[in-house]
């Protein structure tokens, strides 16, 4: 808790139920993700003081012993709180390895869980989850969208917690003594965001004489502001450029390039698109000349021709 809430008396479960109320402005049903850990658990309690109809999910991955018992255990402290939850138990499989494979896993199952189609899916991300974000977004070399963070709103997930710091959270469950499960995972240096929180966040905050997780999260928040402000610029750009589903070149012409590879990246709107491949998409659309051979992840190819560019098979030619 910041010492300056502290001294005007405002507690930790205050401050989560402050930041819920001026996240939520619907009146529909809200679902929260409770893994029983403090930050979702607190986010739980605050929602259910504030929001007219709440319920939770609480997913199961089944990625260690005794994952059954503790989803039913937290069912049983939701209920506590007065809030209906339903165990949902998902199959952690597919690319990218564990962390990847449950997430996807996980949103899946919440996704399927909405209660009305105009529902949140609340989610207990913290102000310390979005400084690690940007800070897997820096060593990766991934670019201001990635730098930006995660979104306090990303239909279907609400993050009302982002400006809230993991300390508060469970000082708030310590308020309203909940049991707060630390799953184990978190703790596990196998796991890159595991090391980014235990070791060099701590070291960062060392050197620099703190506040650096503070500093990230801004840094997001005027990052995601920037991200915004020009998508918006390549969306009107992106509109008087198509032409079906091909592109005019010369509509794009005397466009800054990082305009330009924005409007390439949304009408492209393929999965797995990395920096190298934008960038000779965008070659090829401000200096040509007419010819294909931009190969594209899942087997696309990029070509030009007669001023416009359009997505074609790989094979294409060699299916003639």
């Amino acid at each position: 808790m910041p010492p300056g809430l502290r001294g005007r008396g405002v507690s930790a479960f205050g401050e989560v139920r402050r930041a819920v109320r001026a996240a939520v402005p619907t009146s529909a049903p809200v679902l929260v993700a409770c893994s029983g850990g403090a930050d979702s658990l607190a986010l739980a309690a605050a929602a259910v003081r504030e929001l007219p109809l709440v319920s939770a999910a609480v997913v199961d991955h089944g990625l260690q012993d005794g994952s059954a018992q503790r989803a039913a255990a937290t069912v049983h402290v939701l209920a506590g709180l007065g809030i209906p939850a339903a165990v949902h138990t998902v199959d952690v499989t597919g690319p990218g390895g564990i962390e990847a494979a449950a997430r996807r896993a996980r949103y899946t199952a919440l996704r399927a869980a909405l209660p009305h189609p105009d529902s949140a899916v609340l989610l207990g991300h913290t102000l310390d989850d979005q400084a690690e974000t940007v800070l897997l977004g820096l060593g990766r070399g991934s670019g201001a969208r990635s730098l930006a963070g995660m979104r306090t709103w990303d239909a279907p997930w609400l993050r009302p917690l982002l400006g809230v710091r993991r300390t508060v959270t469970r000082a708030a469950c310590a308020e309203l003594d909940l049991p707060v499960w630390d799953d184990p995972h978190n703790d596990d240096p196998r796991f890159t965001r595991v090391r980014l929180r235990h070791e060099v966040l701590p070291l960062l905050e060392d050197v620099l004489s703190g506040g650096v997780a503070a500093s990230l999260a801004r840094t997001a928040t005027q990052l995601r502001e920037d991200v915004e402000a020009l998508d918006a610029v390549a969306a009107e750009l992106l509109a008087g450029a198509r032409d079906g589903d091909a592109l005019l070149v010369d509509r794009l012409a005397g466009t800054a390039p990082a305009l330009r590879r924005r409007v390439l990246r949304s009408w492209l709107g393929v999965r797995g698109l990395t920096d190298t491949h934008l960038r000779a998409a965008d070659d090829l659309a401000a200096h040509g000349p007419d010819r294909g051979g931009v190969a594209l992840p899942g087997g696309l190819e990029l070509v030009r021709a007669h001023g416009r560019l359009s997505v074609r098979p790989l094979d294409w030619a060699r299916g003639r």
